[in-house]
């Protein structure tokens, strides 16, 4: 059985001292595109993190099996396959959602956060670690999206978690919260730029609490 302090460990690896969107700046392509509602960003999080876990403990099972020339290769086709699943699932059943996260879904594959765990991690640890560590690599990411989107949502719109009977159907539609009532909007939030400056932002607070816990 793994210790407990090496499951903290990853856990703190991935959600605080290694985490991909504030600190090792992967992914940014999906991150910046789709945070711009909480909603939108969850969903991308959730289905970066089962894909990231998956393909971690598929990897650790089978890499003495993988000539060393094939390594990469197997792998992006590995995560393929696996973000194809997940597309087609959200697809069939959250199909607003779907026509909403579009290409960034399927970008997942060639975003270098799942292959550069994979490779750095997975390819040599056993399995249980790895699965855990996607785990905690894909909740670290997960989490910078959930806040990136809650910024730029309230920011841009003056409301919270808008859209999410896009997901979870018409029990959700009364689940908006108006944070700023008669709110005009402000479009430079929810646009490409705004995204830039809410992760300036997340990474300049996560510097600081760093810098004050040293």
């Amino acid at each position: 059985m793994m210790p407990w302090s090496e499951t903290r460990d990853i856990f703190y690896n991935g959600l605080w001292k290694q985490n991909p969107g504030i600190v090792q700046l992967l992914g940014l392509c999906p991150l910046l595109a789709v945070s711009n509602t909480v909603i939108n960003a969850l969903s991308l999080g959730l289905a970066t993190t089962l894909v990231m876990a998956i393909s971690s403990g598929s990897v650790a099972v089978i890499r003495n099996f993988i000539p060393n020339a094939l390594r990469i290769p197997t792998f992006v086709l590995l995560i393929a396959v696996l973000v194809t699943i997940v597309t087609l699932v959200i697809q069939a059943y959250a199909q607003p959602l779907y026509l909403i996260l579009g290409i960034f879904l399927p970008l997942i594959t060639p975003t270098c956060i799942i292959l550069a765990r994979v490779e750095a991690f997975a390819s040599k640890q056993p399995t249980v670690q790895s699965i855990l560590d996607g785990i905690a690599m894909g909740l670290g990411l997960t989490a910078v999206l959930v806040a990136l989107g809650a910024l730029r949502e309230v920011v841009g719109k003056g409301t919270l978690f808008s859209g999410f009977d896009l997901a979870l159907g018409e029990i959700a539609k009364g689940w908006t919260v108006t944070v700023f009532p008669d709110y005009p909007g402000f479009l430079l939030a929810v646009l490409p730029p705004g995204a830039f400056f809410g992760l300036g932002l997340l990474i300049a607070l996560r510097n600081l609490i760093q810098s004050r816990r040293a």
